[in-house]
């Protein structure tokens, strides 16, 4: 529990909340609190899935500016390095991830909700990388993590203009995977991540490092990764599970323990 950055555990999910009113500005406290977050769920039993949330009201409205503009470009360019570890943390926690965006997730809220696996957006959401309106661009990830969700030529639009999108077109070109009303966001969320927190989670967490690792790499490389991770779950009581369960009562129906 920080200042900042609140943790609740519930039935096996993990709610890491923003708490830094008015806008949940990203400062370097925030930021150290999430790297740290990020540590404590990935390693915690207790957790099988993840939700990141703002607030009922706001996601988060990006870096603090007040403290950039304190720092030289030496500065900046050391703690990048870091804020950009802390972002890479919360992209590797090696369970399933749901941001949560009501209201705005505009610079380094982008760029936060991006770390996740999924993003579930209220129908009010505004989302974007606005840095280029202050002669700047993303520095937590924007530039990479974007291009490959959306596409490089929407995630270049995005960026060269630093023009937020709506919830609707989000969804419309890949940015966000479901549009509720804003009181539903985060309860479809945390149901959501209850659903995969009950899952298979081994096979989860290899399946999240095929998909991450293996996009980075040539086809080859990646369809390697894959087999190794393959061959390796037939050894988990989960498959074990999986596979009896499907001879004696069809697909979907294993209660699987998550080892």
């Amino acid at each position: 529990m920080g200042e900042f950055v609140n943790v609740e555990i519930s039935d096996k999910v993990a709610v890491i909340r923003l708490d830094r009113p008015p806008m949940n500005a990203l400062s370097r406290d925030v930021v150290r609190e999430l790297y740290t977050v990020a540590a404590e769920v990935g390693m915690s039993e207790e957790v099988g899935a993840v939700v990141l949330w703002g607030g009922p009201n706001i996601f988060a409205a990006g870096a603090d500016i007040k403290e950039f503009t304190a720092s030289d470009a030496a500065g900046i360019f050391h703690y990048g390095k870091y804020l950009q570890d802390a972002f890479t943390a919360l992209a590797e926690i090696p369970k399933v991830t749901i941001a949560a965006v009501n209201g705005f997730a505009l610079g380094g809220g982008c760029e936060l909700a991006l770390t996740a696996d999924f993003r579930f957006a209220s129908e009010d959401a505004q989302i974007g990388q606005p840095e280029i309106l202050l002669g700047l661009i993303p520095g937590a990830g924007g530039t990479q993590r974007l291009p490959r969700l959306v596409g490089v030529s929407r995630a270049k639009e995005l960026i060269f203009l630093g023009k937020p999108v709506s919830a609707e077109e989000a969804l419309r070109i890949g940015l966000v995977n479901r549009v509720f009303p804003a009181a539903d966001v985060f309860d479809k969320a945390v149901a959501a991540a209850t659903r995969y927190a009950k899952g298979p989670l081994v096979a989860l967490k290899a399946a999240k490092l095929a998909i991450d690792r293996g996009i980075e790499a040539d086809i080859d490389s990646g369809l390697a990764l894959e087999r190794a991770a393959f061959a390796t779950l037939f050894g988990t009581e989960d498959s074990k599970i999986g596979v009896a369960s499907f001879f004696e009562h069809g697909p979907g129906k294993a209660e699987f323990l998550g080892r």
